[in-house]
Order: structure tokens, then sequence, then C-alpha cells
């Protein structure tokens, strides 16, 4: 089976390398692999999220996704480095609102299974001695993070060792089993994966509202850099209602974000972006001031109508769609990589892969 996949960031390599590895004939067509949302991704893996408060469906996925990582990990680490972290997020409480949202984030956790410690100030700063002082911290010691710069281009690189194609084009409009590229060549398919963000819906050819569309949340992470890393292990300050994330590699970087903004296709970051970042950071790490400064970044999350991912066939014959996932890219892509490559292959998804299928938006 020929099978081509549109859009070659974490969710279209991830979805690409699975379903090469199941033996079928996958080509990606990207004209920047392994760029936009995902190279701007912070990289968390966290083990919950207030995203998934009365959201049963999500969490459902995103627990199974969990569990996923550190075999898909493993065997992607076959064939490159993955940039991956099993150390440990401590969510840091910083107001009393944040102190008390604690004791509801535990109970999320530990009703999937997730394992939780609270912590005291005490341990909190034996954890991460740069903090400000905080209230206290509830620890997933069985999380982290990756590295999705690291992360993608082991994706690319085990793709293509299995004999996958990477083509730098644009896919610019469907037809009936094919697609035109952004130099007029044409590429048959038996089966078609769409994963081009939010870029996915402005291919042109599928009928109206086949393909729902996808809009642009603009993300800013600012990159800092330290001959040591500043923090021990991957962190959400919480304060004042909202979270800052910050994620430390081995290499002394410090990845804090993100932002969220309607600034639709706009990829330039800005320095209110910059600084807003920057002062939060200060508020919670106040030696953070004394690291280098090495980039700041802008990802377009890829937002689905209702907010929830899209990931099944569509109304078109043949053409599937792995897309809508926000903020949460990463996190989903080995759940995201399973369920596309059942389908591709015709077997049984998982059972938590039915709320999320696109037919569900008409």
């Amino acid at each position: 089976m020929n099978v081509l996949v549109v859009g070659g960031g974490v969710i279209g390599l991830a979805a690409a390398w699975r379903a090469q590895r199941s033996g079928l004939t996958v080509t990606v067509i990207d004209p920047e692999p392994a760029s936009k949302a995902s190279h701007a991704s912070a990289g968390m893996l966290p083990g919950g999220s207030a995203q998934l408060y009365g959201q049963p469906d999500l969490l459902s996925l995103c627990v199974d996704s969990r569990n996923l990582i550190p075999s898909f990990v493993a065997e992607l680490e076959e064939f490159a480095p993955a940039g991956y972290r099993r150390d440990g997020v401590l969510d840091a409480a910083f107001d009393e609102d944040a102190f008390q949202a604690l004791a509801r984030q535990q109970s999320l956790q530990e009703s999937v299974g997730v394992r939780t410690e609270r912590l005291t100030p005490e341990e909190c700063h034996k954890l991460q001695p740069a903090f400000a002082p905080v209230l206290g911290g509830l620890l997933s010691p069985d999380d982290g993070s990756v590295d999705p710069r690291t992360f993608t281009a082991a994706l690319s690189t085990a793709f293509q060792a299995l004999g996958g194609t990477l083509v730098r084009q644009r896919v610019t409009r469907i037809t009936d089993h094919q697609v035109t590229l952004g130099n007029g060549d044409t590429a048959a398919f038996d089966r078609l994966v769409l994963a081009a963000g939010c870029w996915t819906h402005r291919i042109e050819g599928p009928p109206p509202g086949a393909i729902p569309e996808i809009r642009p949340v603009r993300g800013q992470i600012v990159r800092l850099h330290s001959d040591t890393p500043l923090l021990n292990l991957t962190a959400r300050a919480n304060i004042r209602g909202t979270s800052l994330y910050l994620v430390p590699r081995l290499d002394g970087e410090l990845a804090i974000g993100g932002t969220y903004e309607d600034g639709g296709y706009d990829e330039a970051p800005t320095a209110e972006g910059t600084r807003e970042l920057l002062t939060r950071a200060a508020e919670v790490i106040p030696g953070v001031g004394a690291l280098r400064f090495s980039e700041i970044s802008v990802g377009l999350r890829p937002g689905s109508p209702d907010g929830l991912p899209l990931i099944g066939a569509t109304a078109v014959p043949d053409v599937y769609l792995a897309s809508g996932h926000y903020r949460m890219g990463v996190q989903l892509a080995p759940i995201t990589a399973q369920i596309i490559t059942a389908l591709l292959t015709d077997t049984t998804p998982p059972a938590s892969a039915a709320p999320f299928s696109p037919r569900r938006l008409g």
C-alpha cells in the first residue's frame, strides 16, 4: 500500500515511522520537515493538566499515550537519541490559589493511575534550589520531558532508515487519489494522512467541510542557556491562575513557555512576548537573569473547532486526518501514530480513539 503523509512535524513523522515499520510504503511531504509547531514546543510531558478537567475522553487518550511513551522512545532510540528525560515533573504553587489547586490535580492524576507525591516547601526547594519561595508542590516522578527538536530529528532518521521517503515540497491540491505539489508534480496514493497542523484545511480539493478548519494559536517560547542546568527537573510554576512551563535540558538550555495568542499565521516573535516570559520567569526563578539568551521562537499550535484532536477517517475516501492537537502534539504523538497505523492497516485502533473521529464535526 502506498501511503502519503502530508506534514513533517512530530505528528506526521510519528505516524509515518510507525506505518513504515508496519510494512507500508510511506512518503512524507513537507517543505520544511521537523519545523513549525514541533520546532517551537517546550516538550513537557506532564502527568496531567488543567486542560483535562471535565474532559474524560481527552484524559483517556492522554493516559494511553503516556503509557506508550517509554516503549515508543526505546524503539526510536535504536536509530537515534530522542532527547527523553523521565526524572519527574514538579508543579510548584507560588500563591494560595495555586496551592489549593494541587489537591484537585492530584486527585485527577491518581484517578487514572498516575503516581504523585505532595511536597512541602522545603522539599520543593531541595529539588529546585533556584526557585523563589513556594507554598508547596506536586511531583509526578514517572513523567518528564522530551527535546522536540531532537525527538523529531530521531523520528525522521528512523523513518528514512526503514526505507521511508521524504519529499521537501508543499501539497497544494488533493484530487481523486492524487496530490499536486508546489512544483507542479503529482503523486498518487492509496491512502493519504493529513497532518499539516493549522495549514491542513488550506489545501485545495476536498469538498467544503470535509476537512474542519484548524485555527493557529501562537505560542512564544524563550530559550536561555547556562554552563550547568539552572533547574534540576521539568516544572510548572503556577501563579495568579497561569502556568509557566520550565523545561531544562542536560546541556544547560532552559526552555520557558508559553504564551497563547490569536495572532493568525504571523510567525514573527514579539518584544512583548519576550518581555512577558522573562518577567514571569524572574518572578519564580530570581537568578534567571544571569542566563545567556539563546532564542525566542514561535509555534502555531493547531486548534480544532471544538478544541479536541482530530484523528481518523474523513468523509473523503482513503483520506485520514491527524491534526488539531493544540498544545499536546508531542504528548499525543505515540497514541496518534498507533491510531493512524491501525486505520491504515485495517486493524482495530484503541478504544480511546473513537471520540476523536473528524466525522464528529459533520
